[in-house]
């Protein structure tokens, strides 16, 4: 490696593994230490907990494997940057020591909710019909259920951190975490950008102190610079500056290459997700805010498809044992054999369709949601439902699309595709005909962490601004075009089929829910 030459150090801590890549100022990865986690334990059905000491040493782990393996020198590094999984909330006390198990994302307990929101604030959600959404926020908050369930550990609390307000703590000694990572049942000013105002209902409605929450930056500002005690545990050189940057999805969107509402950023990830960046405001769901970006005073509109490529991951579990087994005995990617699962069946599948509602949203689809595969004959085979489980979610994310298309009044002409899923041909190539758009793989698959190394670039002034980082940084590695064939068959099973599915289904779910009362 040249030694003139400098290097941006992304931590990207996911759900299922965390990274530590180095990228060069072109965006090429150079380098990747990965250790897989154990995504969460449970001792009691529904909750999704880990212990916050767990992901700090498996930070470091990530970082000596890097160092291994690139045998660089380290002094060439200018900066660090960090991203996170997001809504993990981890309680500390004044020296930052974790006071409680770390609550996931994936974790469904809710808490009792009780009295009504005061002041004009009341009568004004009862006016929009908005109560139900405020209830489910202070229902889903953890802060509540913790105040509420472990009140000797909400007394102790002196700090309420994300995972990455927390590793931004390890890693500088600083509490201060970065305003494009604010996705969380907390007190946050979507709206703004910052913690909410003295008056806002969010105070009401959880259980939150203002000095319980971490000072804030802008992506692109310095959080701090690496401790000597940090330095020790990962290899990063002390002294070195930690810049701002986003949660993981923010950071994937910017990592994609994605800067604007006419090209979306599709995540076929333990979420699925559909996004553009916005400077402006706009809910794309009501009452649901977009999310802050990973560039600074921009917003990402969102549509999710909770635990989305979850199900593609299920099914390899389930019954992809013998291509995770041939594969490995021929030394071949998976995706390679399930790419050829998947060809072996035309488009349509069949007319196997499935609905992905394997977890219901906040709003829509509704809490009596499940999810539906309909269509199914004698000719239908394993191959068959693994393709109608790729069509399903791309159909889904078709209608978000749509939906983001309607409030932006601005048409998404472009795709680019980011995720576990991007690696596989087939399911770009039938997003391309679902679609009938373009569908563009980034040229590294962990644009997550690209992403988060573009912010510490332009912090560290190696590019003037983020336009200008995304355009040297990011480039499309390969074009998938719609195949007119495949894609109007797709357009009529959407149009007929699909989109009247939940509509039609959703008086049974209810009837389900009545008698079985599942989903809670």
């Amino acid at each position: 490696m040249n030694n003139d030459k400098p290097y941006l150090l992304a931590i990207d801590n996911g759900t299922q593994s965390v990274r530590a890549l180095l990228f060069d100022l072109q965006g090429n990865l150079l380098g990747k230490g990965k250790v897989e986690l154990q995504a969460y334990y449970s001792s009691q059905p529904g909750w999704a907990e880990q212990d916050p000491d767990y992901y700090w040493r498996k930070l470091g782990e990530a970082c000596q494997q890097l160092w291994q393996q690139t045998g660089i020198d380290r002094r060439q590094i200018r900066g660090v940057s960090l991203t996170t999984q997001r809504g993990t909330l981890i309680n500390v006390d004044a020296d930052g020591k974790p006071l409680r198990p770390a609550i996931l994302w994936l974790d469904q307990r809710q808490t009792e909710v009780e009295g009504d929101i005061k002041g004009p604030w009341s009568w004004l959600f009862k006016l929009i019909g908005a109560q139900a959404t405020v209830d489910y926020f202070r229902a889903q908050a953890e802060v509540n259920w913790i105040a509420r369930h472990q009140p000797e550990v909400w007394a102790a609390t002196d700090k309420l951190l994300l995972l990455s307000g927390f590793l931004t703590h390890r890693l500088t000694g600083n509490f201060v975490d970065s305003v494009g990572c604010c996705v969380a049942f907390l007190p946050f000013d979507y709206k703004r950008l910052r913690w909410a105002a003295p008056r806002d209902w969010k105070w009401q409605a959880l259980a939150v102190r203002p000095e319980q929450l971490p000072s804030l930056r802008k992506p692109g500002e310095v959080l701090g610079h690496i401790s000597a005690a940090a330095s020790q545990l990962t290899g990063i050189p002390e002294g070195l500056p930690l810049i701002a940057a986003g949660a993981d999805k923010a950071c994937e969107v910017l990592g994609s290459g994605v800067q604007d509402s006419s090209t979306a950023c599709l995540s076929y990830g333990t979420t699925a997700t559909i996004t553009t960046t916005r400077s402006r405001y706009r809910e794309i769901i009501p009452l649901i805010p977009p999310y802050p970006s990973a560039m600074p005073d921009h917003y990402n509109c969102e549509v999710m498809i909770y635990r989305g490529y979850w199900m593609v991951s299920w099914f390899k579990q389930e019954f992809g044992l013998r291509e995770m087994q041939q594969a490995r005995e021929q030394g071949l990617e998976p995706e390679v054999l399930f790419d050829a699962l998947v060809n072996a069946v035309p488009p349509g599948s069949m007319g196997l369709m499935l609905q992905p509602y394997w977890s219901p949203g906040i709003r829509e689809p509704g809490v009596e949601a499940k999810g539906a595969m309909i269509g199914f004959g004698d000719v239908h085979t394993r191959a068959h439902i693994y393709r109608a489980i790729l069509e399903g979610l791309a159909y889904a994310l078709r209608q978000g699309k749509e939906r983001i298309e309607q409030r932006t009044r601005t048409p998404i002409t472009c795709l680019r595709v980011a995720g576990g899923g991007s690696q596989s041909d087939a399911a770009m190539q039938l997003t391309a005909d679902i679609f009938g758009l373009p569908a563009e793989r980034p040229h590294v698959y962990e644009a997550s962490g690209l992403g988060a190394a573009i912010a510490c670039a332009v912090g560290l002034g190696l590019y003037p601004d983020f336009p200008t980082a995304i355009a040297g940084m990011t480039r499309v590695a390969e074009v998938f075009q719609p195949q007119p064939q495949a894609q109007q068959l797709y357009q009529r099973l959407y149009r007929e089929v699909y989109v009247r599915m939940y509509r039609q289904l959703s008086p049974l779910y209810r009837s389900i829910r009545e008698i079985t009362g599942y989903p809670a």
